[in-house]
């Protein structure tokens, strides 16, 4: 019985190898935060950009008819992703609110309360692709039009498209001003993040409104915006490697993210 008590002292002294380290709720809630995020960047990207620059001919409603019916699947799987995408961008809205409401809740509501608006523009901006895939293919109930005819009113839902874009785009900016500004108070994410996501929001708007009333200067623009516009690039790749720095958080609300009651 003494002989066994220095084995079993050894044993207990042992770390259970079944026992792993837990993460904390905040880095787990930033980095799926941060895996919502990337998401985005496969659908924005293949319906605003790619998709667009392969089938629209600007100012040639002829060819972009042809470009359509011809890669129809493609323009279809645009707009599934720009529906997808706006679903996403909720889900993003809803993490962040989980992460960043104890740093205040008002202005948590405000970045949710603006992305929805964002979604719900995007939503209904979709209807106006589906409306123009529906004249270029024209049918039975189209027949007194002309193909000429059809093809020109399925290039205005287009662009109508593209001011659709223009609109949402006030909104990709707005809502990263309460975001910024939560990061900054945030402590457990970069201050320094916080305020490029502030200047980001005005990148934006300056860009929406720069494509409404100077649109010969559109592109310019929109380059030198460019460092600007990095600001959700950066809180993005923090939240997926970093996550938070939980060394910064209070203890109290520490505890309280761990589900533990504070007296």
């Amino acid at each position: 019985m003494v002989g066994g008590a220095p084995g079993l002292q050894m044993h207990a002294s042992q770390p259970c190898p079944n026992k792993r380290k837990l993460m904390h709720p905040v880095k787990k809630t930033a980095r799926i935060a941060g895996v919502i995020y990337l998401s985005m960047v496969i659908t924005g990207p293949f319906s605003l950009i790619y998709v667009p620059d392969k089938l629209i001919v600007r100012g040639n409603a002829t060819a972009t008819a042809a470009n359509v019916l011809a890669h129809d699947t493609m323009f279809r799987f645009a707009i599934v992703a720009g529906l997808f995408g706006q679903v996403i961008f909720i889900c993003l809205a809803i993490a962040l609110y989980r992460l960043l409401s104890d740093v205040s809740k008002d202005w948590a509501r405000l970045l949710v309360g603006l992305v929805l608006v964002s979604a719900a523009v995007g939503f209904v901006n979709e209807l106006n692709n589906l409306g123009a895939r529906i004249l270029f293919r024209g049918g039975e109930f189209l027949s007194v039009f002309g193909k000429a005819q059809l093809d020109a009113l399925g290039m205005f839902f287009i662009r109508l498209h593209g001011q659709g874009i223009v609109i949402a785009e006030i909104f990709w900016g707005l809502w990263l001003f309460p975001f910024g500004l939560l990061v900054f108070r945030s402590r457990f994410l970069p201050r320094f993040i916080g305020v490029w996501l502030m200047v980001n929001c005005f990148g934006y708007v300056i860009l929406s409104m720069t494509t409404l009333f100077f649109p010969a200067s559109n592109d310019k623009i929109f380059l030198y915006m460019q460092p600007v516009l990095f600001g959700e690039l950066a809180i993005m790749l923090y939240l997926l490697i970093r996550g938070a720095n939980v060394n910064a958080l209070p203890a109290a609300a520490s505890l309280s993210n761990s589900g533990v009651q504070t007296p």
